[in-house]
């Protein structure tokens, strides 16, 4: 019996690339019918306990007017994760944003770099 290979959208950001694994999950950017925005973020993967969810950390710099200085912040955030890409704790995710598929879900993963392979470049 012939494979028949499922059709990949252009999700419209240039730097992504599909992944090799196909999905039928309706919410998925390159296989389904979500649409993205424009707004990227990139952190790492802290949690993946929940249902084609993860939970993924942001850090960022926050200045301190009266000091003059910056303080560290983080900010936990979730992501809807398509069953056609794999994430483990720690690896460094591409999410980006889309219309809210739950209360607190409002984007998904687009792109994931291993925690192995950026210990090597760095």
């Amino acid at each position: 019996m012939a494979e028949t290979k499922s059709k990949v959208r252009n999700i419209g950001i240039p730097t992504v690339e599909p992944p090799e694994k196909t999905c039928d999950d309706s919410q998925c950017p390159f296989h389904g019918n979500l649409s993205v925005r424009t707004k990227i973020r990139e952190g790492i993967v802290t949690s993946t306990r929940m249902h084609k969810t993860i939970v993924f950390q942001t850090d960022y710099l926050s200045l301190i007017k009266k000091y003059a200085r910056y303080e560290r912040r983080r900010s936990k955030k979730l992501a809807h994760l398509p069953p056609c890409i794999e994430v483990s704790v720690g690896d460094t995710v591409k999410v980006v944003e889309c219309r809210p598929l739950s209360k607190n879900v409002s984007a998904v993963v687009v792109a994931v770099i291993p925690a192995e392979v950026r210990t090597e470049e760095e």
